[in-house]
């Protein structure tokens, strides 16, 4: 065995070590996973660039370029502060609102939620107003969200109502709900392609399952031809029948992470009289 070999000392590598190193890959992960498809990933390639030119800079001995890139560090931090306020807000009431912050403060929100829902949906039914509200649950929506009018707003049927009014310029959009709060209107849907469909299926209605098709959001579509109130996952279109059904439902999808035993089979992407209800 070589001499340098038996000289060799590792440092201890313990338990705090290897929380310290999972805790670091975990809130690394968090942030690409918070700036992946929005413009803060071109400021992240640009300050990487930056910090390699820093350090070629020392290696290179170019004592000038390095001079320069010491002195625009400070006013860069300044400038992504001032660039992304708005980006850095919404990260910051985003992990209020985590998983682990909503187990203290209990489902009381989750409560609210479902009836402020079922409430609007109601209403926009009796008057026949046709409506598309999209719930977020585990898998995120940001990509149809950033295609629609930022709302970030409290979730109320007053507001859901508003919005949906006939002489609005959002009543043609979806509404997409994260946990408790109205995150965008007039957000654009990807329409379903299945050829087993029928052709007595709107435009929302498609949308509908063309969304649910692809992720785990549940979507509540109101026709605005017969009024009907449905329920929308996994492709799947439910007619309810009345608002304490429809609340039934909510807290059934809602209160857990991923019921799948509570999707109802049937075929060509509908349920019981679901046709009734389509736009």
């Amino acid at each position: 065995m070589p001499n340098w070999l038996t000289t060799l000392r590792f440092p201890a590598f313990g338990w705090w070590d290897l929380l310290d190193v999972a805790i670091v890959s975990f809130a690394l992960y968090e942030v690409l996973k918070a700036i992946r498809g929005t413009r803060a990933v071109q400021m992240a390639l640009g300050s990487t660039v930056f910090v390699v030119v820093f350090y070629l800079s020392q290696w290179g001995h170019l004592e000038t370029v390095n001079w320069l890139v010491r002195n625009m560090a400070s006013y860069i931090v300044f400038a992504m502060i001032v660039l992304f306020q708005a980006d850095i807000r919404r990260a910051l009431a985003h992990l209020g609102r985590g998983p682990f912050f909503r187990y203290f403060l209990g489902t009381e929100s989750v409560e609210e939620a479902i009836e402020e829902l079922v409430v609007a949906a109601t209403m926009l039914g009796t008057r026949r107003t046709g409506a598309i509200i999209v719930i977020e649950r585990q898998i995120g929506l940001r990509n149809y969200i950033e295609g629609g009018i930022p709302l970030d707003a409290a979730l109320t049927n007053d507001l859901l109502i508003s919005i949906f009014h006939r002489e609005s310029p959002l009543h043609d959009g979806a509404v997409i709900v994260q946990h408790d709060r109205i995150a965008a209107a007039g957000c654009f849907l990807p329409l379903t392609v299945n050829p087993e469909l029928g052709r007595a299926l709107g435009t929302r209605h498609r949308a509908a399952i063309g969304l649910t098709e692809e992720n785990d959001a549940v979507v509540i579509v109101v026709s605005e031809e017969t009024g009907g109130v449905s329920l929308t996952l996994d492709g799947r279109i439910e007619q309810q029948q009345g608002a304490d059904e429809l609340r039934t439902r909510l807290h059934q999808l809602l209160r857990s992470p991923r019921p799948e035993h509570e999707v109802r089979e049937a075929p060509y992407g509908m349920t019981r009289d679901a046709k009734r209800g389509h736009q």
